[in-house]
């Protein structure tokens, strides 16, 4: 299993003091919010991260869940943001995924955490301050400097340590979700078969993304559904 460095990270703390890693979880779910982890270090954070630390869709449910604690304890703070189906469907996925940073940073800040560099895991940065309105919201992302990396969360320890924190919140929300027979607690509100099964059979609840391309006969979003 590829295991992650601090590599990038090191190099922006020669200039930045604090360095958050962001990652996103349940972009391409057809239910359930999506949401983003925030992990931050610093100068003074211990050099070796939790052992078995990895990209979250590379590790068990169970290893994931016992990594907490210790990711916790390594990193200078940490938090998790959430946009729910209905917001996805009113403005869309990116600015979703943006509104769920937001909430994650906004308690980050609050905790006396200010980084001003950030990795984001993938090519496209959604961390665009200009684009909100909220006084508040465009101070959550106001970073000097954001570092793109594909696979950042195989390749980077503290994105790497945002993608496990956010996978953890996301699944524990979508087990304890009521569920009339979608498989949440299976599925997490990804397109398992069961899951369209279910869907052709009950049709969309209040958890399912509108907007998407959903396989039970509800209106499409432009371009179809979004998977990643």
């Amino acid at each position: 299993m590829l295991r992650p460095t601090r590599e990038v990270e090191r190099r922006l703390l020669r200039r930045h003091t604090l360095v958050a890693g962001i990652d996103e979880v349940g972009r391409g779910a057809l239910a359930g919010p999506v949401s983003v982890g925030v992990a931050v270090v610093g100068r003074a954070t211990r050099p070796r991260f939790p052992d078995g630390l990895a990209d979250s869709k590379l590790l068990p449910a169970a290893t994931r869940e016992h990594l907490c604690a210790p990711i916790r304890a390594w990193v200078a703070g940490a938090a998790v943001g959430h946009a729910s189906p209905a917001e996805i469907d009113a403005v869309g996925i990116v600015a979703a995924l943006r509104l769920a940073a937001v909430r994650a940073l906004i308690h980050v800040r609050a905790s006396g955490l200010h980084p001003t560099a950030a990795i984001l895991d993938g090519t496209h940065n959604w961390l665009v301050p200009d684009l909100l309105d909220d006084d508040a919201a465009r101070a959550a992302l106001a970073f000097d400097e954001v570092v793109m990396r594909v696979k950042a969360d195989a390749h980077c320890a503290v994105v790497a340590a945002a993608s496990v924190l956010a996978k953890v919140e996301r699944d524990s929300h979508m087990t304890g979700l009521p569920d009339p027979g979608y498989g949440w607690d299976r599925n997490k509100g990804y397109g398992a078969s069961a899951h369209l099964e279910a869907l052709a059979r009950l049709g969309p609840c209040d958890q399912h993304r509108r907007s998407w391309n959903l396989p039970c006969g509800e209106m499409s979003a432009p371009g179809g559904m979004i998977v990643g």
